[in-house]
């Protein structure tokens, strides 16, 4: 058994999976802990109780989850869950019924109500001091910025209404001044977030709230067009193509916000986004996105797509691989659809077989990193703004080297900039760079302007 010595802060570990709203909510926890006293350890063996944010949007990531909180409980017995897992309880303490607590997902009080039975604080006012802007898990020129809680649609594949629940909005004031602190603290790049960003505002009928000396609506459009008046990057995550998203695209030639847009398609064939639930339909967005593309020629689309999905046949995906042929987006990802317990969509036709799965994932990658590679290549000769992320010495890189991200890649998702430059390139500096090769996912170039 351990014992902690008196006066000596509480020491907790924390791993945090899943996406980057629970990584928010990771920075919150964080936060409150650091303002009571209590400080982080780096590993579960060194430390007085551990904290695990669990993801639980699949059934592969649940099993991580119980995969972690298991790590957590061998190597330190004092565990408290929370995140999207924990709105399920009886299954993690039917795997491991000796955890300390089960909290949800944003249940920020419960999460401290735990740790305080476990290791009371012992605040010290003059060695506590946390930043305005708290305490953030990304590197310190980009941050994210969630803008909404939960979701009110009801796709047949997605379990996040019953974890978070119907969409919950920030009034746009809150927003814009956890914005202006994380600005001021040196973030150079806003990566707006939630589980719907285009319907932001919705469940609070748009209402106005104070920013500064006025008053600004809760809308998509006003929050996007406030953001962009802090002079760093605003990019756009997780956009439901709904019909107000084409008023923001001006708002990306002007050079306001990013000329990025992160919309989920998740399919084409008409027959499989009725079974989905989605918005929208196959050719519609077609003529969109060409639109789209006539305002904001600069324009960078990303999406996800869903492959294997229940009754999905072969000229579904015949008519998935012709539209990405048509529309010819920048980046995508796609999964194999993977059964949730409790989603409607197990129910709504036959299962497909997962070597059939299999062979469609790797299908379409092929088929879409053609399209990447043919877009990436048109860069080449121009001249791209990029923000640094990394600087040598990298492994396995020339240590002059650098690498980077242009206005459209977002960090961890899409390609990077390896960028070779006459000076030493710091972390957070955006350098203008002539594009000089391109492969299937990166750019490369040199610094010529700083």
């Amino acid at each position: 058994m351990r014992y902690r010595l008196m006066n000596r802060p509480a020491r907790i570990s924390f791993i945090s999976l899943g996406c980057p709203k629970a990584l928010v909510d990771s920075e919150r926890i964080i936060t409150r802990l650091r303002a009571e006293g209590y400080e982080l350890a780096r590993d579960h063996k060194g430390a007085d109780l551990a904290i695990v944010n669990t993801c639980g949007f699949l059934d592969s990531a649940q099993a991580e989850s119980l995969a972690a909180i298991g790590t957590a409980m061998a190597e330190n017995g004092k565990v408290i869950v929370t995140g999207c897992m924990g709105a399920e309880p009886g299954k993690i303490t039917a795997a491991h019924p000796n955890v300390l607590a089960v909290c949800g997902p944003q249940q920020y009080e419960s999460v401290l109500d735990a740790v305080h039975r476990a290791a009371p604080p012992q605040h010290d006012p003059y060695s506590d001091l946390i930043p305005p802007e708290g305490i953030k898990l990304t590197p310190r020129h980009y941050a994210y910025l969630k803008i909404s809680e939960g979701c009110n649609n009801r796709c047949t594949f997605c379990i996040i209404p019953k974890l978070r629940g119907n969409l919950v909005s920030r009034p746009a004031g809150d927003v814009l001044r956890e914005a202006e602190r994380l600005v001021a603290a040196g973030v150079k790049e806003l990566l707006v977030i939630s589980q719907d960003t285009s319907a932001y505002g919705v469940d609070l009928k748009y209402a106005p709230s104070a920013w500064k000396d006025r008053e600004l609506r809760a809308k998509f459009l006003d929050l996007a067009r406030a953001l962009g008046e802090f002079g760093v990057w605003v990019r756009l995550h997780y956009v439901y193509p709904y019909p107000h998203v084409d008023d923001v695209i001006p708002l990306m030639a002007e050079g306001t916000v990013l000329p990025y847009l992160d919309v989920p398609f998740q399919h084409a064939s008409p027959t499989v986004l009725k079974r989905m639930r989605r918005p929208a339909a196959g050719e519609e967005t077609l003529q969109r996105i060409a639109r789209w593309r006539e305002i904001c020629p600069s324009l960078t689309i990303r999406s996800t797509f869903i492959v294997g999905f229940p009754g999905e046949t072969d000229r579904d995906f015949s008519l998935l691989l012709d539209w990405l042929t048509e529309a010819q987006l920048d980046r995508v990802g796609c999964f194999r659809d993977e059964p949730v317990a409790g989603a409607s969509a197990n129910d709504l036709a036959a299962p497909v077989p997962e070597e059939i799965k299999e062979q469609r994932w790797h299908r379409l990658m092929r088929h879409q990193q053609a399209i990447s590679q043919k877009r990436l290549k048109r860069k080449v000769g121009t001249r791209e703004r990029v923000i640094i992320d990394e600087v040598g010495p990298i492994p396995g890189l020339d240590p002059r080297i650098a690498k980077g991200r242009t206005r459209g890649d977002a960090p961890q998702i899409d390609g990077t900039v390896h960028v070779a430059s006459r000076r030493p390139l710091r972390v957070g500096e955006i350098a203008t760079v002539k594009i000089e090769r391109a492969d299937a996912y990166d750019l490369h170039g040199t610094a010529v302007g700083y």
